[in-house]
Order: C-alpha cells, then sequence, then structure tokens
C-alpha cells in the first residue's frame, strides 16, 4: 500500500513558477513508476508527466514539454515553469506499481493522492 500527499500548488501569475510535491509513504515507493496528472473543471484527467522508479527516465505531455520537470528522490517534484493559464488544474499525484513502460493513462495507475489546486491567472 502506497499513500500519496501533493503539497506545492498555489496561485501565480502568468509566466511565474511552482513546484509541485508528491511525499510517499510505504516500503515499496522506491519500486513503482510514478506520474503527474491534472483535471481542470468540467475536463477529463489528463496525462503531465511520468518518472521511472529508479529516475531514468521521464515521458512529458506535448503541452509542458520544455517547461516542466518531473523528478524525484524519496519526493517526486513537477517544477513548472513559464505558466500559462491553461495549466490551471487540480494536479495529481499517482503511483504505478510496476517498473515498465512508462504509463499515460490514469487507469493504470494504482495509488492516486488527493490532488493540489494550481491556478495561473492572466
Amino acid at each position: 500500500q502506497v499513500q500519496l500527499v501533493e503539497s506545492g500548488g498555489g496561485l501565480v501569475q502568468a509566466g511565474g513558477s511552482l513546484r509541485l510535491s508528491c511525499a510517499a509513504s510505504g516500503r515499496t515507493f522506491n519500486s513503482y513508476n510514478m506520474g503527474w496528472f491534472r483535471q481542470a473543471p468540467g475536463k477529463e484527467r489528463e496525462f503531465v508527466a511520468a518518472i521511472s522508479w529508479n529516475g531514468g527516465r521521464t515521458k512529458y505531455a506535448d503541452s509542458v514539454k520544455g517547461r516542466f520537470t518531473i523528478s524525484r528522490d524519496n519526493t517526486v517534484f513537477l517544477q513548472m515553469s513559464s505558466l500559462k493559464p491553461e495549466d490551471t488544474a487540480v494536479y495529481y499525484c499517482a503511483a504505478d506499481a510496476s517498473t515498465g513502460v512508462l504509463r499515460v493513462t490514469m487507469y493504470e495507475y494504482d495509488y492516486w493522492g488527493q490532488g493540489t489546486q494550481v491556478t495561473v491567472s492572466s
């Protein structure tokens, strides 16, 4: 069992930066691939970024490539720069109990955090 808790969300102006954190508990956390997803009001939850269990592989949605960076140590981070109003959403951390291909579909992830709100003003 893995428990995930996100933090670091808030209100920021367009062009600004935020760093999200995902604290995980559970002794198997370090063997899981991890992902970030987001959900804007009235929209489906969408993939943002993923990182392999050892940090050696990453994957990004086209919409955030070059602006967001995912990393991990004992915590999973999402560094967000050059933020745009369309990045406004609740951001969720997720754990995939596998060490294979980095997944981009929410249904393939096994554990979820409660989410943290990110609001980007224009």
